[in-house]
């Protein structure tokens, strides 16, 4: 069983922190930007002005079984590296994915240039691109993690009534308590969202509707006897997970 001291007993198993062998550059490129949210999330700031494209690194530590998280870039033949923290997931996705929300927690990460290239032709689209990132995001794997290692159990991504086609990001079955993590963009943050100059009136209608959604299915978890926790997905992790996890006991008593 994973702890914050490590896996215990054994090593964890490669696929938790080591990548592919023989993957091309391409795929090993790919396979950052997925975990990143996009390949125009993945930018830090250099001096004068220049920036890089960065990765997170994955290493074990074999004698205290630790997999540690490095944030790394090239700069002129030299590859520095920050440290970013500990992760404990299963597989190597979801450790990479909680590496680069370290990263923006942190504030290591740069905007991308309006003109360089990109995975979309303008910054309205990437935008909404990159808010159509609707599971596995840092923030929602950092939070999962500590809720995991304080002693909680729950379903991810599962509907909390069958027969609802809701979906909620974390599910506490026995306290029926249901989870979401809203992005920023989709679901209209009144502190960060930012609406879209181009095809304004589409993209309005598109968060309203989603609003409305987000309401009924409060409505109906409700009147179903179950607790809804919503939580933005700009909300520091650690947070949200005391939140969710005084909720949870509070309900059970454990």
């Amino acid at each position: 069983m994973k702890s914050d001291q490590g896996w215990a007993g054994k090593a964890p198993d490669s696929k938790a922190w080591k990548g592919r062998r023989g993957r091309s550059r391409k795929a090993a490129a790919a396979e950052q930007d997925r975990a990143a949210g996009g390949p125009d999330r993945r930018w830090v700031d250099l001096d004068g002005g220049r920036k890089a494209r960065a990765s997170v690194e994955l290493k074990l530590l074999p004698r205290t079984r630790r997999i540690r998280a490095y944030l790394r870039w090239s700069d002129r033949g030299r590859s520095p590296a920050r440290y970013l923290g500990e992760v404990h997931h299963l597989t190597r996705a979801e450790n990479l994915a909680e590496g680069w929300g370290f990263a923006r927690a942190q504030n290591l990460l740069a905007e991308a240039d309006s003109d360089s290239a990109s995975w979309a032709k303008n910054a309205a689209v990437r935008a909404v691109m990159r808010a159509n990132r609707s599971r596995d995001t840092g923030p929602e794997l950092r939070m999962r993690s500590l809720l995991h290692r304080a002693g909680l159990r729950y379903r991810v991504n599962t509907r909390p009534i069958p027969a609802l086609r809701r979906t909620a990001d974390l599910v506490f079955t026995a306290a029926r308590v249901a989870v979401f993590v809203d992005g920023c963009y989709w679901h209209g943050c009144p502190d960060h969202h930012r609406p879209s100059r181009q095809n304004s009136e589409f993209w309005l209608d598109k968060i309203a509707g989603n609003r409305a959604r987000d309401q009924e299915t409060n409505q109906a978890l409700v009147e179903a006897g179950w607790r809804v926790v919503r939580i933005w997905e700009h909300e520091d992790p650690v947070d949200a997970a005391e939140r969710v996890a005084g909720i949870v006991r509070g309900i059970t008593g454990r």
